[in-house]
């Protein structure tokens, strides 16, 4: 898996390619979001339109993310998922604790209303 973030308008983008399993990349990429999280931001949207694969730990890392966030007061979207991913978020039924967004847009526009 292969990842990039960007701080954009207080948001943390992460954009995700590839298969989302376990790996170094998926721990390395927590600690990024952890030090986001002690810098104050508070919200993050997760691209997930170039996943092609996720595992179950791949789901443990969105769910990590998603508590990280909230724990923290903030909020996590998930941007644009492949029809695969977004098949497997309703088999899990975690399609009922992400809020799913078509664009960076709505994505922003939502995590932007969830703090006020």
């Amino acid at each position: 898996m292969k990842y990039q973030t960007e701080l954009k308008d207080d948001i943390l983008f992460i954009r995700l390619e590839g298969d989302l399993i376990a790996g170094p990349d998926t721990q390395q990429l927590m600690n990024v979001a952890e030090e986001q999280v002690e810098n104050k931001v508070m919200l993050c949207a997760v691209d997930l339109s170039n996943v092609r694969f996720m595992d179950s730990s791949g789901m443990g890392v969105l769910v990590s993310l998603l508590t990280k966030f909230r724990n923290r007061g903030g909020e996590l979207v998930l941007i644009k998922p492949s029809d695969h991913i977004r098949k497997l978020l309703i088999v899990t039924k975690l399609n009922a604790i992400f809020t799913i967004a078509e664009n960076d847009n709505f994505a922003a526009q939502f995590l932007k209303e969830s703090i006020y």
